[in-house]
């Protein structure tokens, strides 16, 4: 064999060993991660009061009856007038608790009462800004409505509690406005109004609710 042909024979066995080295290498391409599951559907309210605005994220889709029931109200302009008339702070922790809210002068603008919709069905939780609604037994939440500032979880329902143990109703949380909250939360409060447990409890001057209606989410702003 010529000289030349043993060049070309070495340069086709050099060309030839990356391409075999890179097949027996196994391959180390990472799978895209999975798409991230789909938000649930919410439905914003915004509730204007006499200290200031607040939004509302509604959980139309994991708390279906209990935000019909809150926008049937919403709709029928019921909201509109009512007061935060309740304040309750935790025990030593003055900055934790909830305000109430609800229909107190008319109660022919009370619609009938709803089923409960237990947070272990809705995987909802009394956490800081929550919105629950008002009972006495299961069953029986009209209008009345409370939201929660810091960590409430133990008004969750628990199943292995006994005694009713159903919790609360959460459908939905506070995405602004958590400064009027807190500062309803922070209001003085009337030593003597108030009957049962709600003694002292009842705001010496409640908190006007001046409208509440459906609000658009803001649009995203443009590329540039």
């Amino acid at each position: 064999m010529s000289r030349i042909r043993l060049a070309l024979a070495a340069l086709a066995a050099l060309s030839a060993a990356p391409l075999l080295a890179q097949a027996a290498v196994p391959s180390t391409a990472v799978a895209p991660p999975a798409a991230p599951a789909p938000k649930p559907a919410t439905v914003l309210v915004r509730i204007t009061t006499s200290e200031g605005p607040i939004l509302l994220e509604l959980e139309k889709e994991r708390a279906p009856i209990t935000t019909t029931n809150f926008l049937r109200y919403v709709d029928l302009k019921r909201y509109d007038g009512i007061s935060f008339y309740r304040s309750v702070a935790v025990p030593n922790e003055p900055s934790q608790g909830f305000v109430q809210a609800g229909i107190r002068e008319d109660a022919r603008k009370i619609l009938p009462p709803i089923a409960h919709e237990s947070t272990t069905k809705t995987g909802l939780h009394h956490s800081d800004g929550a919105i629950s609604m008002a009972r006495n037994a299961p069953g029986t939440a009209t209008c009345d409505f409370f939201i929660i500032v810091g960590d409430m979880t133990y008004m969750d329902a628990n199943p292995t509690a006994p005694g009713d143990n159903l919790g609360y109703g959460v459908f939905g949380r506070v995405v602004e406005g958590m400064d009027v909250v807190k500062k309803i939360l922070a209001a003085p409060r009337s030593p003597t109004a108030g009957v049962g447990v709600m003694k002292g409890q009842m705001l010496a001057a409640p908190v006007k609710i001046l409208t509440a209606r459906r609000a658009v989410a803001p649009a995203a702003p443009k590329a540039p």
